[in-house]
C-alpha cells in the first residue's frame, strides 16, 4: 500500500482523536463538577444531626491550610459554573443548577467570612456534633474500627478547632457571652465521668450486636476503653480549660451581627443563604409584623371559643401555669408524643403518596443539653423530646411539635430525599433550612386539616408555634439589625406566645448565637402556602392534595424560586404529581 500524504496522516489522526474524545455538551460538563465537588466536599465536613446516618465520615482537617483549600475550591467552582449557561442544560439539569448554585454560594461566603472561626453556638456545637456519632448504627467489625479511629483523632481535631476559636477570639468573631454561658457541660460530662462506662463515647461497647463473636467484643471493648482513656478524655479536658479560662470569658458582650468584622455584610449574607430569597433585614422585619398580627387575629378567635374571661396576657399565663397542661413524668411525656405520631400514621395515606422507608425513634434529649436545647428536634430516624423541666413542655403544643420533627414534618421529608434516587447526591443528602424549616412549619399548619387537634387548646398551641416563628423574623432582625436587648427579644416572645418563660430563655439564646437561621422557618412556610394557593386556584377540581405534597417532597431541599417553578410544572401538567400511579 502507498504511504499517505503527511497532511493526509495528520488529518486522520486528528479525525481519530475528534471521534473518540467529543466535547462533552453542557449537561455532562455540568455533572461532572457538581459530582466531584460533592464528593471532595463530603469529606470536608464533619458529622452533625443533619447528617444521613449511613454516611461514613472520619473527622476532616479544619487547620489553615485546609480552610484555604476549601475557599479556592469553592471560589473555582463558582466561576466554572458562571461558564456553564443555565439555559443550556436540559430541564432537570437547570433546576440541579438553580439548587446547586445555591449552595456553592452559601458555601464561598460562610469561608470568606470564616465561619470555621465560630463552630458553635448556643445549642449546637462541633463537640456536641462528634458525642451524638456515638448513637449511629454499629452493626459490623468495621463500624466500630472506624469509630475508634475517629475517637483516636479527636485530639488533633479538638487542637484545630481551638486554633481556629482562638483567631476568632482575636478578632471578636465569637457568639454572645451571655449565650455561652454553661454550655460547656457537655464537655465536662466527659472529663468528668465517674469511670470510662460511664462516658457517652462509651455506649457502642455497652451493647453490641447479637452475633458477633465473644472474642471480638472483648478485643472492642478494650480497645474503645483505652481510647477514651487515652485520647478523647485528655481531648476533651483541653478544651474544657480553653473554654473556661479563655474562650467564655474573652467573648465579646454585645449581641448584634451587625457588631461582627464587617457585620452587615455578614448578616446580609445569612439573610441571603436561610431565606434564598434577595431580601433586606427591614423587609423581613416587616413580613414578621404583619404576620405577627394575622395570628394574634386568630388567636383571640380561640379565647373566645372556649370561653376564657380576660385579656391574652392572661390566657397566656393560665396556659402557662394550669397543671392541666403539663405532663407529670418523663416518661409521659414521651408516651404522649409517640400516641401524636402515631395518629398520623392512620391518616398518612390521605395526604400523601409516596411514603418514605424509614422509620423513627422517639428518645429523651440527653441530660447534658437538655437545659439549653429546643423542645424537640427531628430528623432521619429520630425524634427527640426534651424531658427536662416539664412545666416548660406543654402538652397543648406536643401536636404541633411533633408534627413538625417527626412526620410528616423532619423524621418524614428527610428520609424521602435520601431514598429519591432521581436526585444527584448533592441534593439528597444536603439540607437546607428554608425549604426543610419551612416544610416542617408548614406541618404543623396541616394539621388542622388533618384534623390532628383534638381540643381548642391544641389550636393554640399550633398557633401559638405558628407566631413563635413569625415572631422570629421580628426578633431575629431585631437582634441583630436594629439593636434589639436581650430582655426586649424576650418579652417580645413573652407577649406574644404561650411559651415557657425557660424555653423563651433558651430560644432567644440560640438567635442571637445563630443569626439569621431563624429567618429561615416562616420564610419557607409562607412560600409553600403560597404556591398550594396558586395551585388551588388554577387547577380547581383538578388539584389533588397527594399530587401537590409529592410535588413538593420529590423535590429534596431547593431554595424557594424552584418550589414555584415545580408548582408551575405542576399547573401546566393538570395537577398530575411526580407519581401518577400512586395519586
Amino acid at each position: 500500500m502507498a504511504a499517505w500524504p503527511k497532511a493526509m496522516v495528520l488529518f486522520a489522526g486528528a479525525a481519530m482523536l475528534t471521534a473518540a474524545a467529543p466535547v462533552p455538551g453542557p449537561d455532562a460538563q455540568f455533572r461532572k463538577l457538581y459530582t466531584e465537588e460533592y464528593a471532595w466536599r463530603q469529606r470536608q465536613q464533619a458529622p452533625n444531626e443533619d447528617s444521613p446516618k449511613d454516611q461514613k465520615l472520619g473527622l476532616p482537617d479544619v487547620g489553615p491550610a485546609a480552610q484555604a483549600e476549601r475557599l479556592a475550591r469553592w471560589t473555582a467552582t463558582l466561576a466554572a459554573l458562571a461558564k456553564i449557561r443555565q439555559t443550556t442544560l436540559s430541564p432537570v439539569e437547570q433546576v440541579n443548577y438553580a439548587v446547586y448554585k445555591g449552595q456553592i454560594e452559601a458555601l464561598l461566603a460562610e469561608q470568606k467570612y470564616r465561619d470555621y472561626e465560630k463552630p458553635l453556638n448556643a445549642d449546637s456545637s462541633f463537640w456536641g456534633d462528634l458525642a451524638g456519632s456515638a448513637r449511629g448504627d454499629f452493626v459490623r467489625e468495621e463500624d466500630y474500627r472506624r469509630y475508634l479511629a475517629t475517637l483516636r483523632d479527636i485530639p488533633r481535631y479538638f487542637d484545630q478547632q481551638i486554633e481556629n476559636m482562638r483567631a476568632g477570639l482575636k478578632r471578636g468573631f465569637t457568639p454572645s457571652r451571655i449565650t455561652l454561658q454553661g454550655r460547656d457541660v457537655g464537655v465536662a460530662r466527659v472529663v468528668e465521668a465517674n469511670s470510662v462506662s460511664d462516658s457517652p463515647f462509651f455506649a457502642p461497647f455497652a451493647k453490641f450486636p447479637a452475633g458477633m463473636l465473644a472474642e471480638t467484643r472483648t478485643r472492642l471493648r478494650a480497645e474503645g476503653e483505652a481510647a477514651i482513656r487515652e485520647a478523647v478524655v485528655p481531648a476533651h479536658a483541653k478544651l474544657l480549660r480553653f473554654l473556661r479560662e479563655e474562650y467564655i470569658p474573652g467573648a465579646r458582650t454585645d449581641l448584634a451581627a451587625y457588631d461582627l468584622p464587617d457585620g452587615r455584610a455578614y448578616y446580609q449574607s445569612k439573610v441571603a443563604e436561610y431565606t434564598t430569597l434577595n431580601q433586606t433585614p427591614e423587609q423581613v422585619h416587616a413580613i414578621g409584623l404583619a404576620e405577627v398580627g394575622k395570628i394574634l387575629a386568630r388567636m383571640h378567635e380561640v379565647m373566645q371559643q372556649v370561653g376564657f374571661k380576660g385579656d391574652l396576657p392572661a390566657f397566656l399565663k393560665f396556659l402557662r401555669t394550669d397543671p392541666q397542661f403539663y405532663a407529670k413524668t418523663p416518661q409521659a411525656l414521651l408516651d404522649r408524643g409517640a400516641w401524636i405520631a402515631k395518629t398520623f400514621d392512620g391518616k398518612a395515606s390521605k395526604y400523601f403518596g409516596r411514603l418514605p422507608r424509614s422509620r423513627f425513634a422517639i428518645i429523651p434529649v440527653p441530660d447534658d443539653i437538655a437545659p439549653f436545647y429546643t423542645g424537640g428536634r427531628g430528623g432521619p430516624g429520630v425524634y427527640l423530646i426534651n424531658t427536662y423541666n416539664l412545666s416548660a413542655r406543654p402538652l397543648y403544643s406536643l401536636p404541633a411539635l411533633t408534627l413538625h420533627e417527626s412526620a410528616p414534618g423532619h423524621a418524614f421529608q428527610m428520609p424521602l430525599a435520601g431514598e429519591n434516587k432521581d436526585l444527584p447526591a448533592f441534593r439528597r443528602d444536603t439540607y437546607l433550612s428554608v425549604y426543610g424549616e419551612g416544610w416542617a412549619l408548614y406541618c404543623e399548619a396541616l394539621g388542622e386539616e388533618m384534623g390532628m387537634y383534638q381540643t381548642p387548646y391544641e389550636v393554640f398551641g399550633m398557633l401559638s408555634y405558628q407566631m413563635w416563628r413569625a415572631a422570629r423574623l421580628v426578633v431575629d432582625t431585631g437582634i441583630h439589625a436594629q439593636g434589639w436587648t436581650r430582655e426586649q427579644a424576650q418579652q417580645y416572645f413573652h407577649d406574644n406566645t404561650a411559651l415557657a418563660d425557660h424555653e423563651i430563655e433558651t430560644e432567644v439564646d440560640r438567635y442571637i448565637a445563630w443569626p439569621g437561621q431563624a429567618l429561615s422557618y416562616y420564610t419557607g412556610e409562607l412560600a409553600i402556602l403560597r404556591a398550594r394557593a396558586r395551585a388551588e386556584k388554577a387547577l380547581g377540581a383538578k388539584f389533588n392534595i397527594r399530587a401537590f405534597h409529592d410535588a413538593v417532597l420529590a423535590l429534596g431541599s431547593v431554595p424557594i424560586p424552584e418550589i414555584d417553578r415545580r408548582v408551575d410544572q405542576l399547573i401546566a401538567d393538570g395537577g398530575k404529581g411526580p407519581y401518577p400511579d400512586e395519586e
